[in-house]
């Protein structure tokens, strides 16, 4: 069984800088695809990047050129470093694993979810 923590989040003004990280332990190997989504209040749960294991990353088209992906292995985590913050980016950030990677960003695909954590942008 995977188990994902998430941490990281806080609150800051639009323009501002956050980075999440997610530890991964419980058997999750370098080839697992791992992803960020995020959720907002009345809001479906929506992809915002995913990563293979090789590093080859897809984006949502609303944080292109604004958020960067990334994983550590060795460390078994995973982070978000998320810059340009804009108030339409306050959710509640989940970290997601699967183990058959097809660089998706539907919530379907992934079998473990971390419990979140928010991130707050204000205008």
């Amino acid at each position: 069984q995977v188990h994902l923590v998430e941490s990281g989040g806080g609150s800051v003004q639009a323009g501002g800088s956050l980075r999440l990280t997610c530890v991964a332990s419980g058997n999750i190997l370098s080839t697992y695809c791992m992803a960020w989504f995020r959720q907002a209040p009345g809001n479906e749960r929506e992809g915002v990047a995913v990563v293979e294991g090789d590093s080859t990353t897809r984006y949502a088209d609303s944080v292109k050129g604004r958020f960067t992906i990334s994983r550590d292995n060795a460390k078994d985590s995973l982070y978000l470093q998320m810059n340009s913050l804009k108030p339409e980016d306050t959710a509640l950030y989940y970290c997601a694993a699967v183990s058959t990677c097809y660089l998706q960003l539907q919530r379907h695909y992934y079998d473990f979810w971390g419990q979140g954590t928010q991130v707050t942008v204000s205008s």
